[in-house]
């Protein structure tokens, strides 16, 4: 996309010309996220500091028909901020603080630059509880999280990023400031415009403020890692503990592979595995007493002793937690740094998980690669990394696409599908047929068309044909 000096002024105009960039660096920088190895440098990059800079931006892509996309953290695994047709690549850096913090309505009011974990650890000063935690947490925005509907290991019991957005402010593609909804915990008033833009992946506007419900801060948790000597047994476990009554605050599955690289990867993790061992369960439960925990944690022990099991480790420390919670969080960086791989987030209803595993090694094996699972097993999301490892460029490339599409299709075949917390992007979309038939994609799209006209913002998302 070519940017004319004419543009190039008139969004110097708008933000500054020490906030409009054009040179390689600052565009490969932001024309990458963790999405594998791809990279497409926007032509632009362009840092306005407020919603109506954002709108005048909107209005200058919309006169000369040039592609917007927004770009947070930069921590996504879908492409979903990949300016894969180049034009205005929108950081929202400079979108960062905490407007308000409500501790009478258990709200904060926050620009989509905010780092998720900053976001956490502030309101934490005021005995409140934002529970949404991706394992980027420490890098990615909670903008992002909203776009992506972001979910993380605590979703189990406290839901996803959608659980507590009540109301955004948006810049719309045709560069309208609006507000979708309310501040109000119940609202039933029109079309839900707040919960459409929620995992909309920055196709249908640009979030410029984000009201979010909080929660009174628990006091304890008890943390136990349960190893397992057949990787399927701990699948089963996982919809076991629930049917026996208890609702963990997390419930994370890890491969032996996802284990053994952590470990290696991170400093400070200590974990002394049997080599028969195939699989750990990370499991936490939380609340405002002790002895109630004991008694869940018990309770869980009792459920879990009837699989193939080793000696449980009880986290008896905060050190010893945070090394646990490390370990597990660092898989993926832990994976990326042993292979080339191609990162899928299934999704399926709880109780399919082992049929789920069992599937995806099976489709493995008859296309010749091998695979790392691990994820949210108590809201039965899997996160299955494909490694490359030996094989070759030419089996990678035609092989491997066949395999994930198969996965994808014992995941829909299972009631499940094709993401739980990391949205479509660039690399999802060729096998959203899978999941959807051609009425609710042409639904999908008409309600793109009605909010972005000219298909400015993030084009190229989502849908198979590229709109």
């Amino acid at each position: 996309m070519q940017i004319t000096p004419e543009i190039l002024q008139n969004l110097q105009n708008i933000v500054g010309a020490s906030f409009v960039f054009t040179d390689d660096e600052t565009r490969n920088h932001y024309g990458h996220d963790e999405t594998e190895d791809y990279v497409f440098p926007p032509s632009v990059v362009v840092k306005p500091a407020s919603a109506q800079e954002i709108s005048e931006i909107v209005k200058v892509a919309n006169e000369y028909k040039i592609p917007v996309v927004p770009i947070g953290g930069r921590t996504g695994l879908s492409g979903g901020a990949l300016s894969i047709h180049q034009g205005i690549g929108l950081s929202t850096d400079r979108l960062n603080k905490i407007i308000e913090i409500d501790e009478r309505n258990l709200q904060v009011i926050t620009e989509p630059a905010v780092i998720t974990q900053v976001l956490q650890d502030t309101v934490l000063e005021k005995s409140l509880f934002y529970p949404v935690d991706p394992s980027s947490r420490g890098s990615c925005f909670i903008g992002g999280n909203v776009a992506e509907n972001a979910g993380g290991a605590r979703a189990v019991k406290y839901g996803v990023t959608k659980d507590y957005v009540l109301n955004l402010e948006m810049v719309l593609p045709t560069g309208e400031i609006i507000w979708t909804g309310a501040n109000t915990l119940k609202n039933s008033t029109g079309y839900n415009l707040t919960q459409l833009m929620v995992g909309s992946e920055g196709t249908l506007g640009i979030i410029t403020k984000i009201v979010l419900k909080l929660l009174p801060k628990n006091s304890h948790n008890v943390l136990m890692l349960v190893p397992f000597y057949k990787a399927e047994q701990a699948c089963e476990a996982v919809s076991a503990i629930f049917r026996a009554g208890i609702v963990p605050s997390a419930l994370e599955f890890m491969e032996r592979d996802a284990i053994d690289w952590a470990i290696k990867f991170i400093e400070g993790v200590n974990v002394d595995i049997k080599p028969e061992i195939q699989a750990h369960l990370l499991i936490e439960v939380d609340g405002n007493y002790p002895d109630v925990l004991m008694l869940e944690a018990e309770k869980i022990m009792g459920v879990v002793e009837n699989f193939e099991i080793d000696e449980i480790l009880f986290a008896d420390t905060e050190d010893q937690k945070n090394a646990l919670w490390r370990m597990r969080r660092g898989v993926a960086e832990a994976v990326k740094s042993n292979s080339v791989y191609k990162e899928e987030d299934t999704v399926v209803p709880r109780y399919e998980l082992p049929t789920l595993l069992k599937g995806i090694k099976e489709i493995g094996n008859k296309y010749g690669f091998k695979s790392v699972c691990y994820g949210h097993a108590g809201d039965g999301n899997l996160h299955v990394n494909i490694i490359k490892a030996d094989m070759t460029d030419e089996n990678w490339k035609t092989e491997v696409p066949k395999g994930i599409r198969e996965i994808f299709e014992l995941t829909v075949s299972l009631k499940g599908t094709l993401s739980g917390e990391h949205g479509i992007g660039y690399v999802q979309k060729n096998f959203m047929d899978i999941a959807f038939n051609a009425t609710q994609l042409q639904l999908m799209k008409n309600i793109k068309q009605v909010f972005d006209p000219n298909t400015i913002l993030n084009p190229g998302k989502i849908f198979p044909d590229g709109l």
